[in-house]
């Protein structure tokens, strides 16, 4: 069975709940109708009731029968049955009238050969326990004709009431479902050639809005990734491209004719290295692929910074001093991290840092306990980074200096990449300032448990 579509939903919503408050406000009519008309006929009859016991008063008089004969004379649909205490009928104003009629006291109404009758009970002396029984009967009849009339014209206005607000709730439904539309034109023509499509959010409902938002969000973060994963896939080609290309000519100028044993291991030799270089860049991508995909599970166990740095200085000391370069640490805090993740990200800034530090410079770690969490920076002195470059620092393949070389066996610009991975796999924050002659990495961490 086909699926009923969304306006479609609406516009039979809309009718049903226009057919249902159609009948329940007829209901309420027709029984307040209903109630008003007994209330009048019994306002009648009760009135009536009085003049016809004032007439009877005397009923041996000669001129009751007169009496009650102009009595009645004034009510043309109204009659009389007079009964004796014991069930005999003594009088009936009119021959058309029912042989059995309610005997309960008070209002009752009475159907008779599609006539329509409220007939009223009463005692013609209220303080006899004998006394004659009075019956009056009015002919309603009209007046039910028009309570059925009134019900046939609600059962109308309900129907046509529910048909008009079908259709116009179908085409409101259709008016305003226009943008679902829009959206889902936008959608078809998305592709992987074409993810700049856009929604227009100023033309859209308060309702829908927040969802275009998100949907041209949405569509801005699959671009984005995209392009990066693009990008990445030309960054490795390459990067790859040169280490290979060296190796192929390498190994052929090698072959092109015999060589000294000797000759052949230097080649070796020089393969071995492109060919390290190649497998550290390949761990890093994995690496880097693990993060993306929240692999990195970091363990956590209670960590004294302090002296972390101070081995990485150590092991850096040699670097430094050929480099003229002074190490330095500042500050001591503890946190739960994970050791060897932690080393490593802190000996890619290290590295970085001394790369990038001049003659004479200085590199400087600090740590701070912070109520929150841990705040560790390294910085160094030289030539500051320009602001345009530092939002891109920590982009895989990125490298500040255009004028190192191509496929560089040392460094392939995945460090501050990895750095930042880590990081955030300890649910914290990097950033980069440079200014005033320092450049300076900042790592907000967690404490953690």
């Amino acid at each position: 069975m086909q699926r009923l579509s969304l306006s479609s939903r609406l516009a039979l919503l809309f009718a049903a709940c226009t057919a249902v408050v159609s009948l329940f406000a007829g209901v309420l009519f027709s029984r307040a109708s209903e109630a008003h008309f007994i209330e009048l006929d019994q306002q009648l009859l009760e009135g009536k009731l009085i003049g016809l016991r004032r007439a009877l008063h005397d009923i041996q008089s000669s001129e009751s029968d007169v009496r009650l004969a102009e009595e009645l004379s004034r009510q043309a649909d109204l009659s009389l049955r007079i009964t004796g205490s014991d069930g005999r009928r003594w009088y009936d104003s009119s021959t058309n009238l029912p042989d059995k009629l309610p005997q309960r006291p008070g209002l009752s109404t009475l159907n008779n050969d599609g006539a329509d009758y409220r007939v009223l009970n009463a005692p013609l002396f209220v303080n006899k326990t004998d006394s004659p029984r009075l019956t009056l009967l009015l002919d309603i009849t009209h007046h039910q004709h028009f309570l059925q009339r009134m019900q046939h014209l609600i059962w109308l206005t309900m129907s046509l009431s529910a048909l008009a607000t079908a259709l116009l709730g179908a085409w409101a439904a259709r008016s305003g479902l226009r943008p679902l539309r829009r959206i889902s034109t936008v959608a078809s023509r998305v592709s992987a050639q074409s993810l700049n499509a856009r929604l227009p959010e100023e033309n859209m409902p308060p309702e829908l809005a927040e969802m275009a938002h998100h949907f041209n969000a949405m569509l801005g973060r699959l671009d984005n990734s995209f392009q990066r994963l693009s990008a990445f896939s030309a960054d490795i080609a390459h990067e790859l491209r040169t280490p290979l290309s060296n190796l192929l000519t390498h190994t052929q100028v090698t072959l092109t004719h015999p060589r000294a044993i000797e000759d052949y291991r230097e080649a070796l030799h020089s393969n071995l290295e492109e060919l390290q270089w190649m497998a550290q860049l390949v761990n890093d991508m994995l690496y880097l692929a693990k993060a993306d995909h929240g692999l990195l599970m970091p363990e956590r166990e209670t960590l004294d910074l302090a002296q972390e740095a101070d081995l990485l200085l150590e092991f850096f000391a040699p670097l430094a001093e050929d480099a003229q370069v002074n190490l330095s640490r500042d500050g001591s805090a503890r946190l739960a991290g994970d050791r060897n993740m932690l080393r490593r990200a802190l000996s890619n800034l290290l590295d970085n840092a001394l790369r990038f530090t001049p003659v004479e410079g200085e590199v400087r770690v600090k740590l701070t306990e912070q109520p929150d969490g841990v705040k560790l920076s390294v910085e160094n002195t030289g030539k500051g980074i320009d602001a345009q470059q530092l939002p891109r620092l920590f982009d895989r393949f990125y490298r500040a200096d255009p004028a190192r070389r191509e496929g560089s066996s040392e460094h392939a610009g995945l460090g501050l990449a990895i750095t930042q991975s880590i990081i955030n796999a300890h649910g914290g924050q990097i950033r980069c300032e440079s200014a005033e002659g320092w450049t300076r990495f900042v790592i907000q961490l967690p404490k953690g448990h």
